[in-house]
């Protein structure tokens, strides 16, 4: 029988609590400081929210994906913002799934107590973008080490993590019998290779995202560190990607009831000509739009959460969920700029700030361009455009 997903309302009461000390004026300064919110997350860790997915016998919760949608959607709900750390729930799959024993023992632990981070998932390179298979950076085996050479961007978080899960060649693309086949994830200890070849570089972004280019100049990592086979790994994080589009989109559903309620209540109470504004339907429809697809959205991410926690293929439902969320949550940021009209470039509104930072899901982590040729191509059964 399918799994029936919870709605996890203590949960979400609690995270709702712990949000409420980190109000707009926190976020404001971050971003004139251009800094990491480093309370915040460690609010979250040591409340153990950052290991809910983590098996108890490791220290962590053992909760389900659907408990981490709800967590983070909540901080977004809130006025927060979960980009800080909620690599650290998805990244986490390559490791439950696809890890060792050993490594789990090593590292599961140590994570869930909050001794360690793994926040940063090097993927991206600036040549490849979204064609993964086409990653240059590579991993050449060299006894009982690897040696790394090559370099990733859009790695957010690579200056406050412990630990970086990073996809590298193990094999040409030329040498291989399908493109996706020699590829590997290895488990990267940064504080050591920050001295031994790594190096991160920031870069200033539109909003206070923390992203940084890592270049790896023969970086050497203990062979141990590879997770599952070599030449396996795109397979391992394909899964890891439903379900980053899961929560991202969780998060996308957060952030838009947070600009609809900011706008519904604007409107109540804002008066023009001598009345509220929220009478004027042109202010009435696109909020109620904006709710609509964001209920809409919703229903898709519980169902992406259930087809995912029941083990079934869920490639389809996580990646519509994804777009329908990140679109009803744009939508839900433009009516709440009009709503609010001047005001809402004012720092102390917080919409200019959420309206930076949920502009990225149209773009992040997959394109909405992507997504629809995937369901062109694996939904409809459309010949592949790329």
């Amino acid at each position: 029988m399918p799994g029936i997903i919870e709605d996890y309302a203590e949960i979400r009461e609690e995270v709702a609590k712990l949000c409420a000390g980190f109000p707009g004026e926190y976020w404001q300064k971050l971003e004139h400081d251009n800094s990491y919110p480093a309370e915040f997350v460690t609010a979250l860790t040591e409340a153990g929210y950052l290991a809910a997915l983590i098996p108890e016998e490791y220290g962590g919760s053992g909760l389900p994906l659907s408990a981490a949608a709800a967590i983070l959607e909540e901080i977004q709900r809130a006025g927060c913002n979960g980009g800080a750390c909620h690599a650290q729930m998805y990244i986490m799959g390559a490791i439950l799934r696809h890890g060792n024993d050993a490594q789990k023992q090593k590292y599961l632990p140590e994570i869930a107590a909050g001794r360690l981070r793994l926040q940063a998932f090097g993927v991206t390179e600036p040549t490849s973008g979204t064609d993964t298979t086409s990653i240059k950076t590579f991993a050449t085996r060299d006894g009982d080490e690897y040696v790394i050479n090559g370099q990733k961007i859009w790695t957010s978080r690579a200056e406050y993590s412990d630990l970086m899960l990073l996809l590298a060649r193990t094999t040409p693309k030329d040498g291989v019998a399908k493109k996706t086949d020699g590829l590997s994830v290895f488990i990267v200890d940064m504080r050591e290779a920050s001295k031994a070849g790594m190096t991160i570089r920031p870069i200033r972004t539109m909003m206070n995202h923390s992203t940084t280019e890592v270049f790896f100049d023969n970086v050497r990592i203990p062979a141990e560190n590879l997770i599952g086979e070599e030449g396996k790994g795109f397979r391992y994080i394909l899964s890891g990607m439903n379900a980053e589009r899961i929560l991202i989109a969780a998060e996308c559903v957060g952030d838009a009831k947070w600009f609809i309620q900011k706008s519904s209540a604007y409107a109540k109470e804002r008066e023009v000509f001598g009345r509220p504004i929220g009478q004027n339907q042109g202010v009435q429809f696109p909020i109620a739009r904006a709710y609509a697809q964001m209920k809409a959205a919703e229903l898709m991410v519980r169902d992406a959460c259930r087809r995912y926690e029941d083990g079934e293929n869920c490639g389809e439902e996580a990646n519509i969920s994804k777009m329908l969320a990140a679109d009803a949550s744009w939508a839900a940021a433009e009516a709440c700029v009009q709503t609010h009209g001047g005001f809402a470039f004012a720092e102390e509104y917080d919409v200019e700030r959420k309206f930076r930072e949920t502009r990225l899901y149209q773009v992040a982590p997959i394109s909405t361009n992507l997504i629809l040729s995937y369901i062109a191509e694996h939904v409809l059964g459309m010949p592949r455009s790329y």
